[in-house]
């Protein structure tokens, strides 16, 4: 049989989407699992999103579309950058892709070159570092540790850049954590980088609009406009409007980089689908009230789940100012023996046990870049994330 690449073989699969898979499996035998292992609101996708997608589609919207993205959805996007960020980019410094993922493969893969550094903070969504190893990129992990907040501190950035150094990516809301850093925290790295011209700095916000207690989002471009020429603001549709089966991203940045970017999409997978465009720039431009509703949601579950497993021994948790994820610290877990027989030393093995025994999914910290944590996605109904509780308090109150 011929062989695959050695590019792809160097990649593992995602770890959420292998636990989710399983999930599904054996929900599919019988078993009554929740899942909280998958980043996607439950929220529907509003209905004038929805009724924008219809009418395009009847208007004959149905043909190839631009690579880059139609104007209109391009207009829509630099408004919005505009009215929340207050960033100002022109139409051909705003790129279109198939969802926040690919927004991060085309920059990338347009960039990297073998042995080019990507600075990436640990604990980090692991499409950074499996993409950049992709496109022949050297990731380098520098730990944010609970006891800052899981916050990306300056000194410890400066610390990791060297003359090889050619992104840095930061993601505040962040997967997995639901840290998030604020103006002053932003300034300070953005000091330092000040000092290193040669570096790209994706800013991920897709999760900006889920922040609770008063925080407020700050994002990079913004907080230092000397940077703006380097800086890749990347967002979607997917969190703030519930939309990730539409499969919309997009990114504001320097004229160059996203002439590339639309180049290497061009040789990927094209446009996106032009009822998903319509759809993404009415969501953008419609009523934003539901966005602040769906938010007071989610911090009552936040609240809800820090509650539901205080009574978890051996399992501690950092409190999050946003995005609907909890990273709690399992370490008094370790090294035990489940109800079912399961010894813990991992918190691969805590999430496998976890699944196998109490039928809940969520992911090792591991798949994130530091142990031992799990990672909770609270973005469910309140009375399945009750039941979810019970069974992971009953599971840990079982390890001996």
């Amino acid at each position: 049989m011929p062989a695959l690449s050695e590019r792809i073989r160097r990649i593992p699969p995602s770890a959420t989407i292998a636990m989710t898979m399983r999930a599904r499996e054996m929900r599919g035998a019988g078993a009554e699992v929740i899942s909280l292992s998958i980043g996607q609101p439950d929220f529907p996708t509003p209905p004038h999103a929805i009724e924008a997608a219809h009418a395009a589609a009847l208007r004959g919207e149905t043909k190839y579309p631009p690579v880059d993205g139609l104007p209109e959805l391009k207009r829509a996007i630099q408004r919005k950058f505009q009215r929340e960020n207050d960033l100002d980019y022109a139409l051909d410094e705003i790129t279109v892709s198939n969802g926040g993922k690919q927004i991060i493969y085309n920059a990338f893969m347009a960039t990297l070159d073998p042995g080019d550094e990507v600075i990436v903070a640990a604990p980090y969504w692991g499409a950074y570092e499996l993409i950049a190893q992709l496109a022949g990129g050297v990731t380098v992990v520098v730990d944010c540790p609970e006891s800052t907040g899981f916050r990306l501190r300056a000194a410890d950035l400066a610390a990791a850049i060297t003359p090889r150094t050619k992104w840095l990516v930061i993601n505040f809301p962040n997967n997995p954590t639901g840290a998030c850093a604020d103006r002053e925290d932003i300034a300070a790295l953005a000091e330092i980088l000040l000092r290193h011209p040669q570096v790209w700095i994706m800013s991920d916000d897709i999760y900006e609009h889920l922040l609770y207690d008063g925080f407020q989002h700050a994002t990079i471009a913004a907080v230092e406009p000397r940077l703006k020429d380097r800086v890749l603001t990347v967002n979607g549709v997917s969190k703030t409007y519930a939309m990730t089966g539409w499969r919309v991203g997009y990114a504001g940045g320097p004229r160059i980089l996203i002439k590339a970017m639309v180049n290497m999409q061009g040789q990927a997978t094209s446009g996106v689908a032009g009822v998903c465009q319509a759809a993404a720039a009415a969501a953008l431009d419609g009523p934003q009230d539901f966005v602040v509703d769906r938010a007071a949601i989610y911090r009552a579950r936040r609240n809800l789940v820090l509650d539901g497993l205080r009574d978890a021994p051996g399992m501690t948790c950092h409190r999050p100012e946003g995005a609907f994820y909890l990273y709690p610290n399992i370490a008094g877990c370790l090294g035990r023996i489940s109800a079912g027989g399961r010894r813990i030393d991992t918190d691969q093995d805590f999430a496998l046990a976890l699944l196998e025994e109490q039928h809940v999914a969520v992911v090792q910290g591991g798949a994130f870049g530091m142990s031992p944590y799990v990672r909770i996605s609270y973005a469910v109904d309140e009375a399945v994330l009750v039941e979810a509780c019970r069974r992971i308090v009953q599971f840990c109150n079982g390890l001996q």
